[in-house]
């Protein structure tokens, strides 16, 4: 059971659906190369990275904490870093590496998917928490870029079992396409007009 994360409206029944169609995600899933023994990987990391979360989230906060572009969109009126503020979003972004690992890729994950890119861009950032943040978006050349860290840190996680070279390379590979696609959706919310 999952417990309770403010803001984590995965399951909310109230939750637009995506406008990407299944089959805009079937291309972007082919753009990556995703497969069938991805999936299976994925799903495999996902039992490995489920229990070392808090871990995995010091790593990222302490990289996003240490720049100051990155840890200024979660800075208050007064310039500073809101802790209420990062808390919140912590927990939702540890819920996402459950779910990037354990959900099907169906309309619900699409949806929330939806719901995180609005999340970061203008039409919806500091909404959920009702924060007041100096800044209106994250900005989208930062969240793409911010695939290199979220994967590269990862795999001493993946191999945490200690599974074999080449299984930690097949969770590893399917980790890094999973979080393409995800960065990939969420830039809609920033120019659906080109998407």
């Amino acid at each position: 059971m999952t417990r309770s994360i403010p803001g984590y409206t995965y399951d909310d029944p109230a939750l637009a659906p995506s406008p990407v169609a299944p089959h805009q995600l079937d291309e972007l899933l082919a753009s990556v190369l995703w497969s069938d023994d991805d999936r299976a990987a994925l799903r495999r990391a996902g039992a490995v990275l489920g229990p070392q979360t808090e871990a995995i989230l010091d790593v990222w906060y302490g990289f996003v904490g240490s720049t100051p572009h990155l840890v200024a969109t979660f800075s208050g009126a007064d310039g500073q870093p809101d802790p209420a503020y990062l808390d919140s979003v912590r927990a939702r972004f540890g819920r996402w590496i459950t779910d990037l690992c354990e959900r099907d890729f169906d309309a619900t994950w699409l949806a929330y998917q939806h719901e995180i890119a609005r999340r970061h861009a203008p039409e919806g950032k500091n909404r959920t928490d009702g924060h007041d943040s100096t800044s209106s978006h994250v900005p989208l050349a930062h969240l793409i870029a911010l695939i290199v860290p979220i994967t590269i840190t990862i795999r001493d996680f993946l191999a945490a079992d200690d599974a074999s070279p080449a299984e930690v390379e097949a969770r590893y590979q399917a980790w890094f396409k999973a979080v393409t696609v995800s960065v990939a959706l969420w830039s809609r919310a920033y120019r659906p007009d080109l998407w």
